[in-house]
């Protein structure tokens, strides 16, 4: 779960007191970790609220705050080291889809933190998020989503193949009840980056449920 940063602490401890396994998520960090930098949010500060996880470099930090490849790869480094563990966001707009450039431009966007993902396999994941899917009523087709996570798969293997195996790869983009199981069953896909399909309880409810589903049939082979 990924509250904004004033409901953090709240939120965390009403999870710890519920009990089960259920982890909380900042939305951004700064790469700072300590200094002089007045409104930003350090590691430290989300550990200290209940945070575990972070969002880094969300389509909405790329385009409308203009945080580049290098930024977002600072984050990473930051949260590698430290923690909350990162979950890296990557995709393409419409406009590079369209021109034929979502591998290239998603590769780009992986390589610039991949070296820092293989410091500690497993501890950081990536989500796909194709910026013209997100709260638009657009997805992605399993298939198409599929041929992104393969590659980006295949480029982590390149590092070692202990990143690729252990590294989630999430999918991010107008994720739905009725699109859940199609896309989490593809097979590297992980699992899903929910926005505003999380407000609907009981749409985000039968999400979960899908994803149980496939795990269950998973472990039975």
């Amino acid at each position: 779960m990924a509250p904004p940063f004033t409901a953090l602490g709240l939120v965390a401890d009403e999870v710890a007191s519920a009990g089960g396994r259920v982890w909380i998520a900042a939305q951004n960090m700064s790469h700072e970790g300590a200094g002089a930098f007045t409104g930003e949010i350090s590691a430290a500060m989300l550990r200290d609220a209940g945070a575990t996880w972070v969002i880094l470099g969300h389509s909405e930090r790329r385009q409308l705050y203009g945080e580049t490849d290098e930024v977002v790869a600072k984050k990473t480094g930051a949260a590698m080291t430290t923690g909350p563990r990162p979950i890296v966001c990557v995709g393409e707009t419409l406009a590079e889809r369209e021109s034929g450039a979502t591998l290239s431009v998603v590769e780009r966007q992986v390589r610039a933190v991949v070296a820092l993902l293989a410091r500690q396999p497993g501890f950081g994941a990536i989500a796909y998020e194709p910026v013209w899917a997100i709260g638009t009523g657009k997805v992605a087709s399993p298939d198409d989503a599929q041929q992104v996570h393969a590659a980006i798969r295949a480029l982590l293997a390149k590092s070692s193949e202990e990143l690729a195996s252990v590294t989630r790869i999430l999918y991010g983009g107008s994720v739905k009840a009725d699109n859940a199981e199609g896309l989490l069953g593809q097979e590297d896909i992980d699992g899903a980056l929910v926005g505003g399909a999380s407000l609907d309880a009981a749409g985000f409810g039968k999400i979960i449920e899908a994803a149980q589903r496939l795990a269950t049939q998973a472990e039975q082979g």
